[in-house]
């Protein structure tokens, strides 16, 4: 490819605008699961359409507004600009916490990616076909997740956004921002524009993730990122021009504005492994680093549904990320924070059973056993699971619950290492993945619908070649 960059730009920009034009998936493993995220994703936010303080922030800026061309948001009748519709989708499928998840040095979720790439997609696609051109296929879609999910992924591996006070979005609105820039047709040079303005953007604070603010942003912040991602590349298209040297400029650059003069790494060369290793939320809507532990709680609550009353001690053995996020005492003042404390989460596993989105609404969060239940956990780091987890041949999420009773009896210990949704858990969670998806689109579809989107969701090569337009079209209720 002829060399189109004006001025050598930072490395890491470089790097990444490569790997978005010249980059060929072949990982059969990486477009398969970029399959089931997909669906996943799109299931999370029909659930998400339920709540109405998701709902309220869904359509176009100006009511009313229709966009010619425009990007169908799925499971509504939503028309809008490319850049409202990455909000849109985004914001659904990240409301309810339940899309997949990625863990390391940083951690977020790679599919809060797919507002902006369907978003997109679909614009360009109808835009193809009112010029006489051919739409995008489903088949561009996977790809550009597959991509989107290595750029975000592998930042995060080395680079800890959370310990200097920023949040994981940040690697959203970045590898949004690349991918988008690419599908319409962006230079190289053109995405290191877009990419140069992300950067200099720099990122919302982790203030609405933590104690004690958590609140509701956390559910929208990523439709904010892959939104904003999508309106850079636009700007980049039209000629704006970036800033080469926007990480590394003394003073001014972000590695010294904002991440203690810390290079910005990337800890190994661009591929498909993070799609290939993503975790998915199959069971509970809780924090990743707590789905261990909902799964041990809800293990043991046949041996202590009828003793609550006499539970002396809950010991939760975890690892040192999730004391550092999900590790709380005290009031819980919303489901923002309560689906992100693992005190609450195990209690909600122990008392019911199981655990769904309803669970952190303030109905059930009146139940003076939960309290109760939190009030008497213990949570201990085990330094073998904080290894563990951030070992790149294992990453694994473990915790362990066990029960003591006032009597001197106690539980046994139960521990998990992986969720279900790891990849060394596969093949038990793919057919609960499907079935998840199945019940989802029930919440927003007649059972006709619900059978044709699902066939032609799961069925790859079907998939692969399908106009986006057309898939989307199959989505309008």
């Amino acid at each position: 490819m002829k060399e189109d960059l004006k001025q050598k730009p930072d490395t890491l920009l470089l790097k990444i605008a490569e790997y978005v034009i010249e980059k060929e998936i072949d990982s059969e493993e990486a477009v398969e699961t970029a399959k089931h995220v997909l669906i996943d994703s799109l299931g999370c936010g029909f659930l998400a359409l339920r709540y109405p303080e998701c709902t309220k922030l869904l359509g176009p800026i100006v009511p009313g507004t229709y966009v010619p061309n425009g990007s169908r948001v799925p499971s509504t009748q939503f028309v809008l600009d490319p850049v409202q519709a990455a909000f849109n989708i985004g914001t659904m499928i990240r409301w309810l916490d339940y899309n997949d998840t990625w863990l390391a040095k940083e951690w977020g979720h790679p599919s809060d990616n797919l507002g902006g790439i369907l978003a997109v997609a679909d614009y360009v696609s109808r835009k193809n076909i009112a010029e006489g051109k051919a739409p995008l296929l489903m088949e561009d879609v996977l790809t550009a997740m597959v991509k989107a999910h290595e750029i975000q992924g592998i930042l995060a591996l080395d680079n800890s956004l959370n310990r200097v006070g920023l949040d994981h979005v940040l690697f959203v609105k970045i590898a949004t921002t690349a991918v988008v820039t690419g599908m319409l047709g962006g230079t190289k040079q053109e995405i290191v524009n877009a990419l140069s303005n992300a950067w200099i953007d720099h990122s919302s604070l982790r203030t609405y993730r933590q104690f004690p603010n958590a609140g509701s942003r956390k559910s929208w912040a990523a439709g904010d990122a892959t939104s904003r991602g999508v309106r850079l590349a636009l700007m980049a298209l039209k000629g704006e021009m970036g800033y080469p040297t926007a990480l590394t400029a003394p003073t001014w650059g972000f590695q010294d504005v904002f991440f203690n003069g810390k290079e910005v790494t990337l800890a190994q060369p661009l591929g498909s492994y993070v799609m290939e290793n993503i975790l998915f939320k199959i069971s509970y809507p809780a924090e990743f680093h707590g789905q261990t532990a909902a799964e041990c709680a809800v293990i043991l609550h046949p041996q202590v549904k009828d003793r609550l009353e006499d539970i002396e001690k809950i010991e939760i053995t975890t690892h040192e990320s999730a004391i550092r996020i999900i590790d709380k005492t005290g009031p819980l003042h919303n489901p923002a924070d309560r689906d992100h404390c693992l005190q609450y989460i195990t209690a909600i596993g122990l008392i019911f059973g199981h655990i769904e989105a309803d669970h952190y609404e303030d109905e059930v969060a009146t139940n003076p056993l939960i309290d109760a239940l939190r009030n008497k956990m213990v949570v201990l780091e085990n330094e073998q699971y904080s290894k563990d987890y951030l070992d790149p041949k294992k990453r694994s999420i473990a915790n362990a619950v066990q029960v003591f009773f006032k009597d001197g009896t106690k539980t046994e210990k139960i521990k998990k290492q992986y969720p279900l949704g790891h990849r060394f858990r596969r093949e038990e969670a793919i057919p609960k993945l499907l079935e998840k998806y199945k019940e989802n689109l029930k919440t927003r579809f007649p059972q006709k619908q619900v059978d044709e989107i699902y066939e032609l969701s799961i069925n790859l090569d079907t998939l692969k070649t399908l106009p986006v337009s057309e898939f989307m079209d199959k989505l309008v209720i």
